[in-house]
């Protein structure tokens, strides 16, 4: 049997260590031939050894250099190493594979995953942020090269599982449900004091500090709802939101005959991350099995917009369109930082985001180019903000 070949952007961080388990589980069917991360050398190492894939790549230069010199030592065949963000590029389009897992974080996903389609691969996509800043271009991109774009998102995996009930022109809505994050429950008065710890404190999913900072926000969840508008073709209309704090009910896809139609199972994201990857087959997985006895009740609320307007925000930049939610996400991916950094309270960054999409001038219909040039300025935009407000109360 030929063995599904895999090129795993982001393999250091939570999803590709995620997918790297499933290749484990898999050996006779999948196999790993370039790896990349950012700029943890030793980590990455680890997987060469394992994995032996045929090229890697560190987008921090630095980070690629003493990886160089560690592979060196090496007695065993070492990969093809490439550098700085043009190497992800480059790795992409010189590498052969079958598909593209897609799992950088944030808007710096989008050029590889480009490369990704325009060289004939598949993409599984855990990076959001592409389809949010660019869902027209890649979707069109994909159809044009005759490639599919696989979602990784367990929301989004879930839809995609649940449409095959039905045909697409009968579906009524579709609703993702959302965790609600470690503060569904904390009063209006009380976000302004929560620490960087409590934020990346998630009651049900393990993922990294960018996205979980995303979910205690719900801009997650608002990333997510811009991402379906696009994946599958939806009118914003038709997407839906529900709290869903037991994280059982992936999401949900309701039909014209009022039939809803759901995905459920244990929160773990090696379930989304292998049905992409051996789609449409579903093979055995070492996931915990739900006990729907044990868990008894599953619950659903209301989100609330007034503590996290990041919905009510999603809803408005696709309706304005264009470059909107480009400046959404930079934004957003500006503040959070901030945030982690612990340099700015937790609700300024929903404030930082407000007042950049305020600030920035929206183009219609963009080119690739125009979109990183309003990424550019909405990052520089909301970095200027932030900076004179923290000078401003020191």
């Amino acid at each position: 049997m030929t063995r599904k070949r895999i090129l795993l952007l982001g393999s250091t961080g939570s999803i590709g260590e995620s997918t790297l388990q499933v290749v484990d589980e898999h050996p006779e069917e999948l196999q790993i031939v370039a790896l990349a991360a950012h700029s943890n050398w030793q980590k990455l190492i680890a997987q060469i050894e394992r994995y032996r894939p045929i090229s890697v790549a560190l987008s921090d230069v630095d980070a690629a250099h003493q990886l160089r010199q560690e592979l060196e030592r090496s007695t065993s065949p070492t990969p093809k190493v490439y550098e700085g963000a043009n190497g992800l590029i480059e790795l992409v389009r010189a590498t052969d594979g079958d598909v593209l897992v897609g799992a950088i974080s944030g808007g710096a996903g989008l050029p590889s995953n480009i490369a990704a389609l325009e060289t004939g691969k598949d993409l599984a996509l855990a990076n959001k942020e592409s389809l949010v800043m660019s869902g027209e271009i890649l979707m069109r991109l994909a159809t044009e090269k005759g490639r599919t774009i696989l979602p990784i998102d367990s929301e989004h995996s879930a839809i995609f599982q649940s449409l095959q009930a039905g045909k697409r022109d009968e579906v009524e809505a579709i609703i993702l449900t959302a965790s609600g994050g470690p503060f569904r429950d904390t009063p209006s008065e009380k976000l302004k004091t929560v620490t960087k710890a409590e934020a990346l404190n998630h009651p049900t999913w393990d993922m990294g500090a960018k996205i979980t900072i995303d979910s205690a926000t719900l801009m997650n969840k608002a990333l997510e709802v811009i991402e379906a508008r696009w994946l599958f073709d939806m009118d914003p209309s038709q997407i839906r939101v529900v709290i869903h704090p037991q994280s059982i009910i992936h999401s949900i896809v309701e039909f014209h005959d009022g039939s809803m139609v759901c995905q459920m199972g244990s929160p773990d994201m090696r379930t989304p991350i292998q049905y992409a990857l051996t789609y449409p087959r579903r093979l055995s997985l070492g996931v915990d099995r739900v006990d729907l006895a044990e868990i008894a009740t599953l619950t659903f609320l209301r989100p609330d917009s007034k503590r996290f307007p990041a919905l009510r925000l999603a809803y408005s930049v696709l309706e304005q369109g264009g470059t909107a939610p480009v400046v959404f996400n930079a934004a957003n991916e500006i503040a959070v930082a901030f945030f982690l950094r612990e340099k700015i309270p937790f609700p300024e960054i929903l404030g930082c985001i407000e007042r950049t999409l305020d600030a920035q001038p929206i183009r219609s219909n963009p080119t690739l180019d125009e979109i990183f040039a309003a990424d550019a300025a909405a990052r520089e935009e909301a970095t200027r903000q932030l900076e004179a407000n923290r000078a401003h109360s020191q």
